[in-house]
């Protein structure tokens, strides 16, 4: 008898089928079968053996066919655990950490010996802070496990193609596991993974390369929101991680250049590099106040405008950036030009017919100036087409080129502008080095109606030093950032290369508030029939604190996500479900 976990997200259950004999040989936990259902033959995993069925063995109906290798045992149970910690269906896990092609069943390789003793406690998690502009591979090098494998993960997919040059220069065997592969390459990765002895170096799908030695996971750039899954259950390579080498008794490093709050509460106090080397992987910053500008300058600042034409006329290029969509107005009083901020949490407020109200967390108040008390506010729209135009007009004899998320081909260019979708897609041109990168409006980052703003506004930093080079850099680049609020804690840290002017206020907020990594947060989504059922249902819990439904979104709250958690994987939401489209989202990061 076995247990198959079917590949149909809509039955989110498991059953129970008979292993014919000449079967047995290659059934094991994670193999790929085919199995009836309702008079059709499905795809599944087997997640148990030898199990005691509920039902009678006459009642049962054999497995049909063994598809294919699946993901080891070990892997298994963290699909289980991932959609426990996402509140998914496991299934979506296990086409992650699946080959996209068949694999022969019954290939599994000897089993290779496990590269930690169970008899010595396990190694510590840590985390390693390093600057974003300081070179990576030589501390990556020394991370690896010298016996067992080793697993990398890289959200920044053009990075991982010199630090594999690298690690192979050093004699190591490296397999590289990326979700953007071909299905006959990943396929071919996954199988020879099965081997051991190892470095696998890839995606957030990494995380379940079917190693059987597993000795260490290194995680870069543990904030990096390409590490979460964008579909449901929106898991997170950096968790999956964590306890993946928790179970696995090996050990784990988040490295990033500007260490999460989340990261702190998985492995605990950053490690620092030296001081010069944290300095030096930073970029010279330079901060504007528009306010200081005369009266009409708009975005293009005097001081923008010296650094562009000094930047062009070297030989580089230069790159602006921003935000327009969903952060496109801010206001400003007319008479001291002072941002419209709530004095409760510090949010840029808008406009409604009674006055100005907090997006975050509702405070109002009268159209009234908290630095001045004067009463006529200004909005300030900005638009990346607009600030293309206006670049194009300064800079004549230079070609402007705007991106965003939906442009298709990027042309060449001296002068890029767009949403952070710049930083992703800018062209590669070793010849002419970017020598500026410019945040035309950076108070739409630091005042977003976000409990993590200030993190994601300080990785936009992190994307900017990485273009431009540190301190010591021959590029000779630098960052200059547009804002009213030159003392705020993400600017400093910038300017002061120390990242953790940031973490120390974030950790004060989040816990305080209540807010992850100190406390559970999941939104519902979907369809409104489907969102509301789920939210009357979700109140009876005595765990949750449940806010809404309002905007077609229903906040959940809960003193630990592991509180969280149990609430939603105990909950029947399927009525819900039957009303129309549902998503959860825990731990979500746009909120």
């Amino acid at each position: 008898m076995c247990r198959v976990r079917v590949d149909v997200p809509a039955v989110d259950r498991v059953f129970d089928y008979l292993v014919p004999d000449p079967m047995a040989p290659f059934v094991r936990v994670g193999t790929i079968v085919r199995v009836p259902l309702h008079g059709r033959r499905v795809r599944g995993w087997v997640i148990a053996t030898d199990v005691e069925p509920e039902a009678t063995p006459e009642r049962l109906r054999p497995l049909a066919k063994v598809a294919s290798d699946g993901p080891p045992p070990e892997v298994v149970a963290l699909c289980d655990w991932g959609a426990w910690r996402w509140a998914g269906p496991a299934v979506s896990l296990l086409r992650a950490a699946s080959a996209p092609n068949g694999v022969r069943p019954g290939s599994w390789p000897a089993a290779a010996e496990p590269a930690h003793d169970p008899r010595i406690a396990p190694p510590a998690s840590t985390v390693r802070e390093w600057p974003p502009a300081a070179d990576r591979r030589a501390l990556v090098d020394e991370l690896l496990a010298d016996d067992g494998s080793s697993i990398v993960i890289v959200p920044d997919a053009p990075r991982a193609p010199l630090l594999v040059r690298v690690l192979e220069a050093s004699g190591r065997r490296v397999l590289v596991l990326r979700g953007e592969q071909s299905d006959a390459t990943r396929t071919a990765a996954w199988a020879a993974a099965r081997e051991g002895g190892c470095c696998v170096v890839g995606g957030r799908i990494a995380v379940f390369a079917p190693v059987p030695d597993l000795a260490r996971i290194i995680v870069l750039d543990e904030g990096d929101e390409a590490l979460k899954e964008e579909r449901a259950p929106a898991w997170n390579a950096r968790e999956l991680a964590v306890e993946r080498a928790r179970a696995a008794g090996a050990s784990v490093t988040l490295v990033s250049p500007a260490p999460t709050v989340d990261a702190e509460a998985l492995a605990g106090t950053p490690i620092r590099p030296a001081r010069t080397i944290e300095r030096d992987g930073w970029p010279a910053v330079e901060v504007v106040d528009p306010r200081d500008e005369p009266p009409g300058t708009g975005l293009l600042t005097t001081r923008l405008a010296t650094a562009l034409h000094a930047a062009l006329d070297s030989g580089g290029r230069a790159v602006c950036m921003l935000n327009r969509r969903g952060r496109a107005r801010l206001l400003a009083c007319r008479a001291c030009n002072e941002l419209a901020r709530c004095e409760q949490c510090g949010v840029a407020v808008r406009a409604d017919a009674d006055g100005l109200t907090c997006p975050r967390c509702g405070t109002t108040r009268p159209t009234v100036c908290l630095n001045c008390h004067a009463t006529r506010l200004t909005a300030l729209r900005v638009g990346v087409t607009g600030a293309r135009d206006a670049l194009a007009s300064l800079l004549p004899r230079y070609t402007v080129v705007e991106i965003d998320a939906a442009t298709g081909h990027v042309d060449s260019g001296d002068v890029f502008i767009g949403t952070e979708a710049v930083f992703h897609r800018l062209p590669v041109d070793r010849a002419r080095p970017v020598r500026l990168v410019s945040f035309l409006e950076f108070d739409q980052e630091l005042l977003a109606p976000r409990y993590r703003a200030a993190e994601q506004a300080l990785w936009l930093l992190v994307r900017a030093a990485r273009l431009v080079g540190g301190r010591r850099s021959a590029n000779g680049g630098r960052v200059l950032i547009q804002s009213r609020l030159a003392d705020h804690e993400v600017i400093a840290a910038a300017r002061h290369a120390d990242p953790f002017l940031v973490t120390d206020v974030e950790r004060e907020r989040r816990a305080a508030l209540g807010f992850p990594p100190f406390g559970g947060l999941a939104v519902l989504s979907g369809a409104e029939a489907a969102v509301s059922a789920a939210t009357e249902a979700l109140r009876a819990s005595e765990s949750l604190t449940v806010l809404g439904p309002a905007d077609g979104h229903t906040l959940l709250r809960a003193p630990t996500t592991t509180q969280l958690c149990d609430v939603l994987a105990a909950a029947d939401l399927e009525p819900a479900r039957a009303k129309g489209r549902l998503r959860v989202e825990v731990d979500p990061l746009r909120v």
